[in-house]
């Protein structure tokens, strides 16, 4: 077949089918020129998902009528203009991500929290998600009811849509979750399948049991230690539903084009609604094969894709970011222009709390040389925590390498982290503990993990200083590397863990609810005092994000990663024009000797410490003191 003579041919009938008169006349002839530019791609991806359906086409014109009507409405403006690179790849750009109703109390009340972002720094703000889910338990509000109607404990629509507007006239960009595996089984379309509709029927997995023990066979437990398998079996129904994560979250059909294309009017009712970036929720997930186990498939990386040719002719503005907590080989296979241009980071977040523990950077170096590069015009997120837990993930041939067996050694980073190894300082909680096998992930906030909780409550100053030395390194560390920094809801305020949940209904069999918590004025007024732990890391993380925004060498994405004669030891070099930036991180309590030329690193002998402007600096770096954090600037 010549697919060029089919694509043409069928974006004629299109063209002559669809009723674009609504569409004022600019924003028409823009829309048609982008449909144009990406419709050859747009076909191939559809017909390689779908092109064995007979009602493939209807199904292609249907999409192409929802990204016609998304042009109707009116899109949204305000943020400033982007100059020569993308704006997430700015020195200017820090991220937080937060909890509508932990945060603000409700969205009207995040229109009150604004003064302290613009203070803070923030230019993107990551909304966890806000959509009507159910009631009881809702997997964090991950369990989506309906994409379109906001949570009624938060506010409606039109207080979403008034936040969004709020934020963009300050410059700050706003982030929301597309859960696109899964819906709830409270949702419209999931109601609708268990009344017996035969289009929603299809929106789902309901298997027989033969049909459910094949596909069993190949597939991982998510969370073995709440229910076995992937399936829950429906007495309504009759059926077993595929339920990846949860009884309640119900996965969706993407080999149904009708699903792909209801998706995707979800999709852009977002966007109108002033999403600048959306989180792809679970993304290995969406795509099922028979004898696989329906993760990371080709097809998952088609659907993306597919998704993206969506925005780029709906809504060319709003970017990608990728959440895939898989290998890192695959971890990198969904960033791309054409697929995810934002991702997070999930290695790096471990492995600098690996090295918090180890006291050594060997596996975090190593790792980072290996799966750190990404293609030009995307960025990494780095972040250090997040309101999920931390899974040891890294590559186990590379930790062999080093002579460390990964088994061993995540059973000793559980332990240590949630306090059950002698020496630790953390103050971590388990989640999903397998009582077997011993195997968990830990849930806790920076300032608990990182000891400043056990220090506080144990009133040893120089465990103090060493707990509030590691969270501004691993600030630094974050806001000094390559890429899109992202601080999570209290981790700024140097909030401790939050042991309440226990007594929360739908909420004391999930630990991450620990690091979940509701932020107080007292939480604000504690960091606003310099004489509290509190002050101290909201003072070091302010004076931090400010010297990033001063100095353009902390945008764009050049980097090396030195070696330094110690294993303790964690340094790069960073250029941008004719600016060079050096940091060394020391992940040991104890002081460290070193001889290392800066003056050669950086070739010149005018260089200063960003953060230590008061030391006088000769050429040649004699030593590092405990858990030290330097950023060495050489203007050109």
């Amino acid at each position: 077949m010549d697919l060029s003579y089919e694509t043409d041919r069928s974006l004629a009938l299109l063209l002559a089918e669809i009723d674009l008169s609504a569409i004022p006349a600019r924003r028409r002839a823009a829309f048609t020129t982008r449909l144009k530019a990406n419709f050859p791609a747009l076909f191939e991806h559809f017909l390689n998902l779908y092109g064995t359906r007979y009602d493939a086409y209807l199904h292609l014109r249907s999409l192409v009528e929802t990204l016609a009507a998304h042009q109707v409405r009116k899109s949204h403006a305000g943020l400033p203009a982007e100059g020569d690179q993308p704006w997430y790849l700015g020195e200017d750009q820090v991220g937080m991500a937060a909890y509508v109703d932990l945060f603000g109390g409700d969205l009207k009340g995040m229109i009150d929290r604004i003064p302290y972002l613009e203070s803070l720094g923030v230019t993107y703000l990551h909304l966890m998600p806000l959509y009507d889910a159910p009631k009881e338990n809702s997997d964090g509000g991950y369990a989506v009811s309906s994409y379109r109607k906001v949570d009624p404990r938060l506010g409606k629509n039109k207080d979403l849509k008034a936040l969004a507007d709020a934020l963009h006239t300050r410059g700050i960009r706003l982030v929301l979750d597309f859960v696109f595996n899964h819906t709830s089984n409270e949702h419209g379309w999931a109601k609708a399948a268990l009344a017996g509709d035969p289009r929603y029927g299809q929106f789902y997995f309901l298997l027989d049991e033969d049909e459910a023990q094949a596909y069993n066979a190949t597939l991982r437990e998510i969370f073995p230690t709440v229910r076995r398998g992937s399936f829950t079996w429906n007495d309504r129904l009759g059926k077993w539903v595929w339920t990846t994560f949860n009884s309640f979250q119900w996965d969706l059909n993407y080999s149904n084009p009708d699903v792909f294309v209801s998706v995707v009017g979800e999709m852009l009712h977002l966007v109108a609604m002033g999403a600048d970036v959306l989180r792809l929720d679970a993304l290995a997930f969406v795509w099922k094969e028979l004898g696989t186990v329906c993760e990371s498939l080709p097809k998952a990386h088609t659907v993306i894709q597919t998704f993206n040719l969506c925005l780029r002719i709906a809504a060319p503005h709003v970017h990608f970011k990728s959440e895939a907590i898989v290998h890192p080989d695959q971890v990198n296979a969904y960033i791309g222009l054409d697929e995810c241009e934002i991702s997070y980071n999930p290695l790096m977040m471990a492995l600098m709390w690996e090295s918090l523990a180890t006291r050594r950077a060997e596996l975090l170096s190593a790792s980072l040389e290996r799966s750190f590069s990404i293609p030009d015009g995307t960025v990494w997120v780095n972040y250090i925590r997040c309101h999920d837990d931390i899974g040891w993930t890294w590559d186990d041939a590379i930790s062999q390498r080093l002579g460390i067996d990964g088994g061993d050694h995540r059973s000793f980073l559980n332990r240590f982290y949630t306090g059950r190894f002698e020496g630790s300082f953390a103050e971590g909680v388990p989640f999903q503990e397998n009582p077997s096998t011993g195997d968990c992930r830990v849930c806790g906030t920076l300032a608990s993990l990182a000891g400043v909780e056990r220090a506080a409550k144990a009133g040893n100053a120089l465990l103090l200083d060493h707990a509030l030395r590691r969270v501004k390194l691993l600030n630094g560390i974050m806001l000094s590397m390559p890429g899109l920094p992202l601080l999570y809801q209290g981790d700024d305020l140097g909030a401790f863990n939050d042991p309440s949940y226990l007594d929360a209904p739908g909420k004391a069999e999930d630990s991450r609810w620990v690091h979940r918590k509701a932020l107080t004025e007292t939480d604000f007024d504690t960091a606003a005092d310099p004489g509290t732990p509190q002050g101290r890391i909201a003072a070091d993380l302010a004076e931090m994000i400010a010297l990033r925004k001063a100095h353009g060498v902390f945008g764009g994405t050049e980097f090396r990663l030195l070696r330094p004669d110690s294993p303790h030891v964690f340094a790069f070099l960073r250029q941008r024009g004719p600016e060079r930036l050096l940091v060394l991180a020391n992940f040991s309590e104890h002081g460290l000797p070193l001889d290392l030329d800066l003056a050669e690193i950086l070739g010149t002998t005018k260089f200063r410490d960003l953060l230590d402007t008061e030391t006088a600096l000769g050429p040649v770096l004699s030593g590092l003191a405990p858990y030290a954090l330097h950023w060495f600037h050489a203007a050109g």
